[in-house]
This record gives C-alpha cells, structure tokens and sequence, in this order.
C-alpha cells in the first residue's frame, strides 16, 4: 500500500487541534559546536511527550464505529502506548496496551493515567506483539501497529511538514528509526515539498535493523541488547516503512550508547531540554560526525521526552564523571586519627567539594596499618582534577582516579 503527500496532509488536516504543533528552533550554542546551522524540532513537547501522539489520533479517528466500540490493542515501550491511551481516551475507545516487562516505570504509570489497560508481557517487542496479536483475535480487538499503517506514517509525517514550513530552507534532516513510521512519513513529505533535501536516519549501534538491511548485511543473532534509548530498539524495520526508507532516505548512521548519553547531557545543559534516549539519537549522531554536517543547514528531531527519573538521574552522574566533574579519587594513607581531616581539607583547598567519602579497611590490599579513601568529588573538570591530585601526592599520598568502570588509572 503506498502513502502519498496527499494523505500526510490530510492527516495534518485531521491533527488540527488535538496534538501540538511543537516549535522548531534554531539552536545557537550546538550550531557553534558543529560549525553548522541547527536547528530542533522538540516533539517531546508533545502533551504525551512524544511524536506517537500524531499517528495514534490519525489511525483511531479513523476507525469506524463498530472498531471503536469493541477497542483497540496495540504494542508498544512506551511512547506509542501514551499515545494511542490518550487519544482512546478522548474518543471513547477502550484500549488494551501490551508493553515489555522491562518497560521504564515512567511510562508504564504514563499509559495507565490515561485509563488503558496495561498488560506487561515479554522480554522485548517480538513477544510482547505476538501477545497483543493473540488478545487482537481472541477479544475481536483492531491492532494498531506502532509503525507499519498507513494511518500511523502518515500522522508521523506531518512533522516533516512542519519543519519545512517552519525552515524551508533547510539542508538535511536527521531522523531517528526504530521501526521507520517517522523517518518514512518525513521523507515522504520532505521529498515532495523539497526534492533535494537530504534525510539521514539514525539508529542505535546495538539495533542496526535497518542499517543491516538496506546494506544487505545479515541480522546477527545477538542482535540487541539493554540500551538507554529503549524507544528505537527494534529488530524487525517494518515492510511498509522499509521500501520507503530504501528509496528517500541518503544514509544511515549508527551510535553508541555513550554517543547517546553524551547527546542528552548536551540537550540538558545547553538548552534545558529533558529528552529520553531516543530522542536524543539524532543529535547524537550530528555530534559523533561533525565534519559531515558542517556548513550546513541541519533539521533535527527531538522525537521524545519520557524518560524514568533513575535512568536520568544516571546519565547525569555518568555525564559528569567522563566530563571530570565529579571525579572518585582513591588515597592511601596510614590508619591512624587525623588524616581523613588533612586529606579532606587539601581536596577543599584545591577547590573540590567532596561528596561522599568511602574509608577501606577489610577490602583493601595494603598493610593492616593502612586504609584506603574513596572520596568523591565535584570539579570544574579534568584539569581540575589533576591539579587536586597533584596536590595531594605532593604532600605524599599515593592518589588514583577510579575510572567509571572502576578500574584505577594512576597519575
């Protein structure tokens, strides 16, 4: 079945009032870092916190009356689930959403405040869909698949609209993909309103579904894995999104989980966005390339914002420990009273805070006379670290910096 600009435009015409149209902005302190003109398209501001919300209405307006009155299913880690609970919600259809066992606690509370019923089943998406496929033919349910419908890529695809409206003359857009319904609802509408626009797609480095395919590359068998952007780990691109994708889409390029983290802490920081893992893949990878985007005009789309507070709250800390500003610092020194004083006030003069203190006796392989001191502390950086450091081995401490993995890296 193939989707056209017409019924992306449609869809947008359908979408008038019940989703937001999210701003697009340019963002002055990430262009200077790229050497490029960026600009973001912030879906996570989206009332559900995501891009989901646009192709869920368009497919649930769209039932007919006897599909509304005996509800909908649909599978999904989050996002979609939001989306399609909200919208169900406001047009009457009961839903049912079947979401992974490991799905973040955020969004599983987010999916039930819009009154779905939850059912979390599964360790990942393949199972969890061939649950909600059962209780689709058991229960006479309509599935309302998070990428692969017609309805769902081209609600999706009214963000691409947007964009372009907003900055017609933008260059390229990078894109996450998880299953594909974004990417391909984007391109279509890009492509048509700008033939020569360039779209970059990208995806986890630990599900590489797409880029292993367009690249016919074989699928590993241990493919996956834990990933902190849960909402584009899919093994399976979707038959309807994936010819779209061979045919518009330039390039598609992997990152890292670090790569992720690092493009979070970025948004965080230098333009006080909070977005999930997800959302910040396409930033990510303007970050891990700069050369290839440089000089250019950049759309990026920040696809969403729902994110569990413990995982942020460790990317944060993460963040700051590779950025040397929270440093863990392990001093020798003899066991005896007085000295975690002297140790403590040499780190404050050197101008770090401590944050929690760790004094090893029983784990430690030095003498029974000795001790070792984990101490934490804040710094302005790296540099700063090495000047604490240099500090108290000049006074005769034997000082290592633990690195996150806890191994030690002497100095």
């Amino acid at each position: 079945m193939t989707i056209s600009f017409a019924d992306i435009d449609a869809a947008r015409r359908r979408l008038a009032g019940s989703v937001a149209s999210t701003p697009c902005i340019p963002s002055p302190s990430l262009s200077r870092m790229v050497g490029a003109e960026l600009v973001l398209k912030l879906e996570n501001l989206q009332h559900t916190g995501s891009f989901k919300a646009r192709g869920a209405f368009v497919k649930l307006a769209g039932l007919s009356d006897e599909q509304r009155s005996r509800g909908v299913v649909a599978m999904s880690a989050g996002n979609h689930a939001q989306g399609v609970a909200y919208h169900a919600q406001r047009l009457g259809i009961p839903a049912t959403i079947v979401m992974p066992t490991y799905t973040p606690i955020t969004k599983v509370e987010g999916t039930r405040q819009y009154g779905a019923r939850v059912v979390l089943h599964g360790e990942g998406f393949e199972e969890a869909t061939t649950h909600a496929r059962g209780l689709e033919e058991r229960e006479g349910l309509t599935f309302v698949h998070p990428y692969d419908d017609p309805a769902i890529i081209a609600g999706q695809g009214t963000v691409g609209i947007e964009m372009l409206e907003a900055y017609p003359d933008l260059e390229v857009m990078v894109i996450p993909i998880g299953g594909g319904g974004l990417i391909s609802g984007i391109a279509l509408a890009a492509k048509h309103l700008n033939p020569q626009i360039e779209i970059i797609g990208v995806e986890a480095a630990l599900y590489p579904s797409v880029y292993r395919v367009v690249r016919s590359l074989p699928l590993p068998p241990d493919l996956g894995g834990p990933t902190v952007a849960e909402g584009i780990a899919v093994k399976t691109p979707g038959k309807l999104t994936l010819p779209v994708i061979e045919e518009l889409v330039r390039d598609i390029l992997l990152v890292g989980e670090e790569d992720i983290e690092a493009a979070m802490m970025r948004l965080l920081e230098t333009e006080k966005i909070v977005v999930e893992g997800a959302g910040a893949a396409a930033l990510a990878a303007v970050l891990l390339q700069r050369g290839r985007f440089a000089s250019r005009r950049v759309g990026v789309v920040v696809s969403g914002g729902n994110i569990d507070m413990r995982l942020l709250s460790s990317v944060i800390l993460r963040g700051l420990a590779r950025g040397g500003r929270l440093a863990r610092l392990r001093v020798a020194i003899t066991d005896q009273p007085g000295l975690l004083a002297k140790v403590a006030n040499l780190i404050g003069e050197g101008g770090g805070n401590i944050v929690e203190v760790y004094h090893r006796r029983a784990f430690s392989r030095l003498s029974a006379k000795s001790a070792e001191l984990d101490v934490i502390v804040e710094t302005r950086g790296s540099e700063h670290v090495r000047e604490i450091v240099n500090r108290l081995m000049a006074t005769g401490y034997t000082v290592s910096v633990l690195s996150a993995a806890e191994g030690t890296d002497s100095l």
